[in-house]
């Protein structure tokens, strides 16, 4: 029985975690980041990959940093056939790379040598790609530039989000080291060095790359509640003289000739914005600061009482 280490993170890599517990692997540990302060009452919270590996009491090792870390000699000590990461979170040193008997791999969410980074789905979604996939790639020391194991198509719809994409990726993901893992116990498989001259990049998502902006179209609008969907969600500085959170808009193919911002159509269920280049929006579910989220009719009856056709509803200041 050939024994793994799994490094990941978020909900993405816990599903291909609780799918490799039922596989002929014997998983020696798991590795993920720290317990994180959330919410109000700032209460530490284990992530999504810690909880599947404390359910089936997988030795779980937390470093803030794994290189220099005792950690890390703990888990070259072991000496692991495979090490699988998915979203893990952090570089893995050189010397942990090669303490694999067999081989280090990540399950990465992006048609590499595109969207290299830690944030390719948003990316993907907010460039308004139709499609983005799942690539399996050898681990090496620069980022997501190993020689790919293997790569499979997903489309993206009109109305998908970074998290139906990351849920469709993790059953992809699964499916791919079903077939990549044998193959490399049997030699039976080689990597494909990337092309650097395709390589694009997805950085984390900034603090100052939240607000929407009156220079949107209706359509980039869209693309950006989508991909920013469901954390940390994207806002208008002021809609409505408050800051507000945009859950979900649908672009319209109407034109018009009002500015952007300003209201082309309210209704008891309906509210149409203009955007840039004449574009229109619907705005179907928000949230002001401080409320919880609702849908439009609730926020024209209650909040957005008073709003009306031309009116300058939305502007860059706060």
């Amino acid at each position: 029985m050939a024994k793994m280490v799994f490094m990941g993170t978020p909900q993405f890599a816990a599903t291909i975690l609780e799918d490799l517990v039922t596989t002929d692997y014997e998983l020696v540990a798991v590795v993920t980041q720290p317990d994180k302060a959330v919410g109000r009452k700032r209460k530490l919270t284990p992530s999504p990959v810690k909880e599947v590996a404390l359910k089936h009491d997988i030795p779980v090792l937390q470093p803030a940093k794994l290189s220099g870390s005792p950690e890390l000699e703990q888990l070259c000590a072991l000496k692991p056939d495979f090490i699988v990461t998915a979203a893990y979170g952090q570089f893995l040193p050189t010397k942990l790379l090669d303490s694999a008997q067999i081989a280090a791999i990540n399950v990465h969410g992006s048609l590499l040598p595109k969207y290299r980074g830690g944030a390719p789905v948003q990316y993907a979604i907010m460039n308004g790609e139709q499609e983005t996939g799942v690539t399996i790639m050898y681990m090496v020391k620069q980022m997501d530039a190993g020689d790919m194991l293997a790569k499979r198509v997903i489309p993206i719809t009109a109305t998908d989000d970074t998290a139906s994409i990351f849920a469709k990726m993790s059953q992809v993901g699964i499916e791919l080291l079903h077939e990549v893992l044998p193959q490399l116990v049997q030699g039976t498989i080689s990597g494909q060095a990337q092309d650097e001259a395709q390589a694009t990049f997805a950085p984390i998502i900034k603090a100052d790359q939240e607000p929407l902006t009156l220079a949107l179209t209706a359509q980039e609008v869209d693309w950006k509640v989508r991909a920013l969907r469901p954390n940390p969600g994207t806002y208008f500085k002021a809609f409505n003289g408050k800051r507000t959170k945009i859950w979900d808009v649908t672009p319209l193919s109407e034109k018009t000739t009002l500015a952007p911002g300003e209201v082309v159509a309210v209704g008891k269920h309906q509210l149409k914005i203009a955007a840039a280049a004449g574009t229109v929006y619907q705005v179907n579910r928000l949230q002001p600061a401080g409320k919880a989220q609702m849908d439009i009719t609730a926020y024209l009856n209650g909040m957005g009482q008073g709003i009306k056709e031309g009116q300058k509803l939305i502007t860059d200041e706060q």
